[in-house]
C-alpha cells in the first residue's frame, strides 16, 4: 500500500477518535435517550462525512481556502448549533421520559432527530472542515486519481460510524448500564458544558 495512504489512514485514525463534538453528541444522546439513539447519531455522524468529501473531492476546499468568509460562516453556524446542544442538556425531563431512559428507549428523540443531530454536529463541524481542507490539500497531490480519493472518504466515513458504534454500545450495555445511570445525570450535564464551551470557543475564534 502507498505510503501516502497509510498516512493518511494513520492520521484519521488518530482524529477520529479525538475527543470533540461528535463524541459528546454521541455520549450525550446515548446516555439521554438510550443505545438505538446512539447508533443512530453515530450513523449520522458517518453520513455528515459525505458534506466534506465532497467539497474537497470536487475542489471546493480550494474555495473554502480563497474566500475565508465561507469556512468562518461554517464556523459560526456550526458554533451555535453546539451551544443550543450544550444548554439542551440542562432542560429538565419529564418523570415519563426519564423513566424511559433507564428503561433503555429513545424517550422522545425520534430516529430521524437523533440522525438529524449526528449529521449536522459532523457537516457543521469547523474541525472536520478544517481536516479535510488540510488532508486533502496538503497531503493528497493533484495527481492523485479520484477513485483514491473517493476510497479514503469511505474509509474516514466508516471509520466514524465504527468508533462512534462502539462507543453508544459500551454506554449502554448492560454491565455499565447501573454504574453510568447512577452519574447519568451529572455526566449529561458535563457533556452540554463541555459542548456550550465548544460553541462559544468555536464562535470567538471564527472572528
Amino acid at each position: 500500500m502507498d505510503m501516502q495512504i497509510i498516512s493518511i489512514l494513520i492520521i484519521t485514525g488518530i482524529a477520529i477518535i479525538s475527543p470533540g463534538p461528535d463524541f459528546a453528541m454521541t455520549l450525550r444522546n446515548s446516555l439521554r435517550h438510550g443505545r438505538t439513539s446512539g447508533l443512530l447519531t453515530a450513523l449520522g455522524i458517518a453520513c455528515g462525512i459525505s458534506v466534506h468529501i465532497t467539497y474537497t473531492v470536487f475542489g471546493l476546499s480550494f474555495l473554502l481556502l480563497e474566500n475565508a468568509w465561507i469556512l468562518n460562516s461554517m464556523k459560526v453556524i456550526g458554533a451555535c448549533y453546539l451551544a443550543w446542544i450544550g444548554i439542551s442538556s440542562f432542560f429538565p425531563k419529564t418523570e415519563d421520559q426519564t423513566e424511559a431512559v433507564t428503561k433503555g428507549q429513545s424517550g422522545t428523540l425520534t430516529s430521524l432527530t437523533a440522525f438529524k443531530t449526528g449529521f449536522l454536529s459532523n457537516a457543521l463541524n469547523p474541525k472536520t472542515a478544517l481536516f479535510f481542507i488540510a488532508l486533502f490539500t496538503q497531503v493528497i497531490s493533484p495527481g492523485t486519481v479520484l477513485s483514491t480519493q473517493l476510497f479514503l472518504g469511505l474509509f474516514i466515513a466508516l471509520g466514524h460510524l465504527l468508533w462512534f458504534s462502539i462507543v453508544a454500545l459500551l454506554l449502554t450495555h448492560h454491565r455499565l448500564e447501573k454504574i453510568i445511570l447512577k452519574s447519568k445525570r451529572t455526566i449529561e450535564k458535563v457533556t452540554g458544558a463541555c459542548l456550550f464551551a465548544l460553541g462559544v470557543k468555536i464562535f470567538f475564534h471564527s472572528n
